[in-house]
């Protein structure tokens, strides 16, 4: 079964969407001042995208707006989220169960609103997982509060953040995982890894023109990789 939602809504939405069979699509073009978006999914090889669907692919969700608060909740194997929100203020909870899904996630890719005061917060449960997250591109954005929770092995972590007075928090506990992490920004910002597991992969750049940047690594297990680059003239040789 094969079930497509496309939601096109001017100035004010408040929505809520329950999906419990496999193989389900909800597609998302919004507009308007605020978006309160909550969706549920259970089941394997669901999307969460855009608009335009083909052979199983999909376009990221848009939301554009001053305010948007999302919770996204997929659980299963083999599901897809990808979005691009433009927000000044953005309030998002991303919970993730299962093996091989993918989280794709940048917001205010193209400095519409500044992507000012961000709290997101996401949870994953499972191995093999890919998940990217990208957060403005401009120093002007500010006040941004991410945190990281994933318990499971194999699982794959980019987080690319271009903004002031960040908040990083990732904790993670499994084998063989592999993070990357790229911070930009004028006033400087926070990262701390917490680690349980062997044979990983850590790869730091921080590159705040400005003020200083603060990194803080705890982790424990055998072997692994970790690549630090730091520099406060805005420019940084990257992890190889």
């Amino acid at each position: 079964m094969e079930l497509s939602i496309i939601i096109f809504l001017i100035f004010l939405s408040l929505f809520s969407v329950n999906i419990f069979t496999a193989d389900n699509e909800v597609s998302i073009d919004q507009a308007g001042a605020t978006a309160n978006l909550d969706i549920e999914q259970m089941g394997s090889g669901n999307l969460i995208g855009g608009a335009t669907a083909v052979s199983g692919t999909m376009t990221p969700l848009d939301l554009d707006g001053t305010t948007m608060t999302l919770d996204i909740n997929q659980l299963g194997n083999s599901n897809i989220f990808k979005g691009d929100i433009y927000a000044d203020n953005y309030t998002g909870f991303f919970e993730f169960t299962g093996d091989s899904n993918t989280f794709s996630m940048q917001t205010d890719p193209d400095n519409t609103y500044g992507a000012d005061s961000s709290n997101v917060n996401i949870q994953v449960s499972g191995g093999s997982n890919v998940f990217t997250y990208t957060q403005a591109t401009t120093a002007q954005a500010s006040a941004l509060d991410l945190d990281w929770t994933i318990n499971g092995s194999n699982n794959t972590i980019t987080s690319a953040i271009d903004q002031d007075l960040a908040t990083n928090y990732m904790n993670i506990d499994g084998s063989d995982n592999t993070v990357t992490f790229d911070g930009d920004g004028y006033q400087g910002a926070y990262f701390h890894l917490t680690h349980t597991g062997g044979s990983r992969t850590i790869n730091v750049t921080q590159q705040s023109t400005l003020d200083n940047d603060w990194l803080k690594i705890t982790s424990n297990g055998s072997n692994g990789t970790f690549c630090i680059n730091q520099n406060d003239q805005g420019t940084s040789t990257s992890c190889p």
